[in-house]
């Protein structure tokens, strides 16, 4: 095996050490290692706030797209000593594990060097995981549906949640769906946040039979959006806003705007909602973070919204 090539640099202070820059981690776009690691850097001044005091999963593709994969929760041990974690109990391992913390661009540019080209984050602050800060609807479309039903799903969801005074903010994916998430950044825990969220994709698969399903059964979901309400859970994460998806080319987990989402619905273009690193960074330097207000704002469930729920049901 060739030696990895290495080449030391300075971040902000903190000296790394990078390795195999030149490595091809995305074959069909020719999208380097060094790239990853250039877009996350770029992207970091919008990217880390979003990271900061989270749990994170890096999800490692050492040889690629195209290679092996895999998660990993605990932060690895020959991490650097300047590098946080946040020490999590998993009830599955029955041992406390040590994730990782994005605090700042020296550490974010640590995992990148990793082939951490996804990053998956808990709802939560590490300081209070029982508390939700935001709640999250992944729209997952079963072929032959796409992103565009998941644009019209994603609609029915804001008019509900207009119907109660929330705000929600649209974000691609970056793989084949839609994500929605409501800023709450308010004493909340998880079960309101599963039945508020279960309570309205029931409301939607009643009304819209067609469209859309909320049970967890794959055999279910063809040609119809899976509103998939079981990701507001305390042991689960979601992919970041700004994050890398391992798809054949660099395309991005991308804040998008509900006019963008209108017009793909009106237009039935899919195309409008992909976005690659490159672009996703022009965009930031026209758009700024369409994603800010997901930090900020504060919202609380409605009582109304709340009396009316079901309790959640296990996985089916």
């Amino acid at each position: 095996m060739a030696p990895s090539k290495q080449v030391r640099v300075a971040v902000d202070g903190r000296e790394l050490t990078l390795s195999n820059l030149d490595k091809v981690l995305y074959p069909e776009a020719g999208f380097t290692k060094g790239q990853v690691i250039d877009y996350y850097t770029r992207i970091a001044p919008v990217l880390v706030p979003h990271l900061r005091n989270r749990p994170l999963t890096l999800k490692r593709y050492p040889d690629g797209v195209e290679g092996e994969a895999f998660y990993e929760k605990n932060c690895p041990g020959h991490r650097p000593d300047w590098m946080e974690t946040a020490k999590v109990w998993s009830r599955h391992n029955g041992r406390f594990q040590y994730y990782c913390l994005v605090q700042d661009l020296p550490s974010l540019v640590w995992v990148a060097n990793l082939a951490s080209l996804e990053l998956h984050t808990s709802l939560s602050y590490a300081e209070r995981l029982e508390e939700p800060r935001q709640m999250v609807f992944d729209l997952d479309p079963g072929p032959p549906a796409d992103v565009v039903q998941c644009c019209q799903v994603a609609l029915w969801i804001r008019e509900i949640l207009n119907e109660h005074g929330l705000e929600a903010f649209p974000k691609t994916s970056g793989s084949k769906g839609l994500q929605l998430y409501v800023p709450l950044n308010e004493d909340v825990d998880y079960e309101v946040t599963k039945r508020a969220s279960l309570g309205i994709a029931q409301r939607l698969a009643h009304e819209h039979p067609r469209e859309v399903v909320h049970l967890m059964e794959r055999r279910l979901r063809g040609g119809k959006v899976f509103i998939d309400w079981s990701q507001n859970d305390q042991h689960k994460t979601t992919v970041n806003v700004y994050s890398l998806r391992a798809r054949p080319r660099p395309t991005v987990s991308t804040p998008v705007s509900w006019t963008e989402v209108e017009q793909a619905w009106n237009k039935k273009d899919a195309g409008l909602l992909i976005f690659e690193a490159d672009s996703v960074v022009r965009r930031i330097d026209k758009l700024g973070d369409l994603f800010e207000p997901v930090l900020q704002a504060r919202q609380r469930l409605p009582e109304e919204l709340l009396r009316e729920l079901p309790e959640t049901e296990p996985g089916r």
